[in-house]
């Protein structure tokens, strides 16, 4: 099987049930790597809501094992899809679990969580370590939480200061020990144990190597996703002897890069299936320009390699709905509720009330991989010359989060700069504003331009990863079809990247185009609904391959 190419193929039994999804009967009849690949819409997504008949087979038992998940704790895309996807896999009628480290952020996320009773010990190098299960749980989704507070009750999650700490192989050695024991103590066999990114890479090898006599875990099937490959836990060689697995694995085939340790190589080559969060990053990995020197690996793995584009919360981001906004809005209000939102946003971040002028947004990390600092190239011409508003939030880079202040202090009628992230606040930027922009260097998927879609806000991105497979550049071709969305580039030059954002803004002028630009891209359903039914036919087939049949 290729990769991302699904096969609707059933010989079981099938029941059917009803529930409220978006164009799941559409689903049924495509085959939908052809549309995400292709980047275009087919049979005309984007759908309506309408009732939908479910055809289920029998559930699949899924463990995700991840080191984030919203709301417990997240430092960005990893934590959002192990915190939604489980939902959405568990309304598809699965059983889904999730198991993450007890971090100190866990406490304040607003869940009840209680103790299990069950406490073990497992080997970190010459250690032992001891630990216990915690359990919240959410309405159809369990989650159980590892307790060690050595190595987990801490300010952050992986670093502090910007520096990572010493002992993070260590603090997940002793992690994904734990969820191997997990599943004998809990008395919940998966069916499928799903790991995510480096941190959860020792996982699938564990499985293989020493968990594999036992017939307790020897019909489990490992599937290892890659959230972002420029993150790979890598340590120094001897940190091989933490793992407690054989020397012998030690080789550049296995385990070892470039003389380190390499967690997520370990989990690429271990396990059963690979996965990433689109179709085009799943090619762009395999390729030595965005590889990040495992593009040989993933090569040799393309055959078990999925490209399955990430979903969103539409429950969460939701302007119909959202307590965050000033104006809840749809598709029937939208200029109507966007309005009161620009009104409400400029207001709060001390911008001079204008309704006659684009309001350009950005929210992320300030990082020269998000492209901030082509942004921070272009910005003098653009708060010189240029009739817009800017409203930009995020973290990230000491020196690029100075030179935005230096924006704000000499343009306040024109920038308004916040150095931090505040969620309720990137709710009603998306509501705000018109023009949402993410110029990255690489994006595995992003999120924020299908957050931007669905309030009504249109998207200026760089056409790489999952923002072109998500993101239809405006021209009068795609505009004829009904197909653009928002605007797109291809280079890393900062003045193509003016240059598009130039005519997103001419588009703005143009309420006849503008109208049909938000129009479109609000009725695009790009929710779980969609995403969640091609992960279980990756798991299916990974039981296919690994049982000879599915569950």
């Amino acid at each position: 099987m290729s990769n991302g190419d699904f096969v609707f193929c059933r010989s079981f039994p099938l029941r059917v049930r009803k529930l409220d999804l978006m164009g799941y009967a559409r689903w049924a009849r495509l085959r939908y790597a052809s549309f995400w690949l292709a980047n275009l819409p087919v049979d005309g997504f984007p759908v309506d809501s309408s009732q939908a008949v479910l055809l289920e087979e029998q559930p699949v038992r899924i463990l995700f094992a991840s080191s984030e998940a919203v709301p417990f704790a997240t430092t960005g895309g990893l934590g959002d899809v192990c915190g939604s996807l489980p939902f959405a896999l568990a309304d598809l009628g699965h059983d889904v679990r999730v198991i993450l480290p007890a971090y100190r952020s866990v406490w304040y996320a607003g869940r009840e969580i209680h103790p299990l009773g069950i406490e073990f010990i497992v080997s970190v190098g010459s250690k032992t370590v001891s630990g216990r299960l915690l359990e919240s749980r959410a309405d159809n989704v369990t989650f159980y939480f590892v307790q060690q507070d050595y190595y987990y009750d801490r300010d952050a999650l992986y670093s502090v200061h910007g520096q990572d700490y010493a002992d993070n192989c260590e603090r997940f050695v002793f992690f994904d020990r734990a969820v191997m024991e997990a599943i004998r103590l809990l008395d919940f066999v998966p069916d499928i144990l799903h790991s995510h990114d480096w941190q959860t890479g020792l996982i699938p090898a564990y499985l293989k190597i020493e968990y594999s006599h036992s017939p307790l875990y020897r019909g489990i099937g490992s599937v290892f996703t890659i959230h972002n490959l420029a993150y790979q836990g890598r340590f120094w060689h001897w940190d091989m002897l933490l793992t407690g697995l054989d020397w012998k694995y030690f080789n550049w085939q296995q385990m070892e890069f470039y003389g380190q340790l390499n967690f997520l190589k370990t989990g690429i080559v271990f396990a059963d299936t690979i996965s990433t969060v689109s179709p085009r990053y799943a090619q762009e990995i395999q390729t030595a320009d965005s590889g990040w020197g495992l593009d040989g690996v993933l090569r040799a793995r393309r055959n078990t390699l999925y490209g399955i584009l990430n979903g969103i919360d539409d429950v969460t981001w939701n302007p119909a709905t959202d307590p965050h906004i000033a104006f809840r809005f749809d598709r029937q209000n939208v200029f109507q509720g966007k309005a009161a939102c620009r009104k409400a946003l400029q207001e709060e971040m001390g911008l001079p009330v204008r309704t006659n002028v684009p309001l350009i947004a950005m929210i992320g990390r300030i990082t020269h991989q998000k492209g901030f600092d082509m942004v921070a190239d272009i910005l003098p011409y653009w708060l010189d010359k240029e009739d817009a508003q800017w409203v930009i939030l995020g973290t990230g880079d000491a020196e690029l989060e100075q030179r935005f202040r230096e924006f704000a202090d000499r343009w306040p009628e024109k920038i308004a700069v916040r150095i931090d992230f505040c969620h309720p606040l990137a709710h009603r930027i998306h509501a705000g504003s018109d023009i949402f922009l993410m110029p990255s260097r690489f994006e595995p998927c992003g999120l924020a331009q299908l957050q931007a879609l669905r309030y009504g806000t249109v998207p200026v991105v760089r056409a790489i990863g999952g923002l072109a497979d998500t993101i239809v550049d405006c021209r009068p071709e795609t505009m004829e079809a009904g197909q653009a969305n928002g605007f797109s580039f291809s280079s890393e030059d900062p003045w193509e990247l003016s240059r598009t954002l130039q005519r997103a803004c001419e588009a703005y002028r143009n309420p006849d185009l503008w109208r049909q630009l938000v129009q479109i891209g609000m009725s695009q359903d790009w929710s779980w609904r969609h995403s969640a039914p091609r992960y279980v036919e990756m798991y299916e087939d990974t039981l296919r391959r690994t049982r000879g049949s599915a569950p």
